[in-house]
């Protein structure tokens, strides 16, 4: 599992290669599985693989603010599906970010365990996704997963003093992270790993 982690990075570049029904299915099983708030489990999920949707969907999406537009997907290389988060806020209409981060990283590894790619999208056109796909104003839209079989291979970085992301020259997407050294403490704040 942790190799599994160390080796997911978002993924902006996708294959023109569809992602299998069944796996948006089981990525929704380990969604409706991960941990929730007093087990309120507001949570709702649209699964969109139908093509002429996601292409719908794509221009009310926004990627990599540090290096727009170049982290945009290239023509030809867009997500081939997505994962459209709701919130049923009948159920709670605050303090469900807690159970959207556990089911979001429960989806994003479900998928990575089998080479598909993932970037989690906050900055989103809710208004017009929503029209789109006739969500009810008793659920909100927090955040879509974009997935696809990645057309790229981002490069973990140490972190130095910012955390923002670059492309190299030869078009590489290289991402800061911050040391276990830097973010670790042991049995008190002051006591340091290291």
């Amino acid at each position: 599992m942790l190799e599994l982690i160390r080796a997911r990075r978002s993924v902006r570049q996708f294959q023109a290669k569809p992602v299998p029904r069944e796996l948006l299915l089981r990525m929704a099983d380990a969604a409706r599985l991960a941990p929730s708030a007093a087990n309120r489990q507001p949570l709702e999920f649209i699964l969109v693989d139908d093509p002429e949707l996601c292409r719908l969907l794509f221009p009310c999406l926004r990627w990599a603010a540090f290096i727009s537009p170049a982290g945009d997907p290239r023509p030809g290389q867009e997500p081939a599906a997505y994962v459209v988060n709701l919130v049923n806020t009948s159920i709670r209409d605050k303090g469900y970010e807690y159970d959207v981060g556990a089911a979001m990283m429960s989806m994003i590894l479900t998928a990575w365990a089998e080479g598909v790619a993932s970037c989690w999208l906050i900055s989103v056109d809710r208004a017009e996704v929503s029209r789109l796909l006739g969500i009810p104003e008793t659920h909100r839209l927090d955040s879509v997963l974009a997935l696809g079989y990645p057309a790229e291979s981002p490069q973990v970085e140490d972190l130095t003093d910012s955390g923002q992301y670059w492309k190299d020259a030869d078009g590489r997407l290289h991402v800061p992270k911050r040391k276990l050294e830097t973010v670790v403490h042991l049995n008190r704040f002051a006591e340091r790993l290291g």
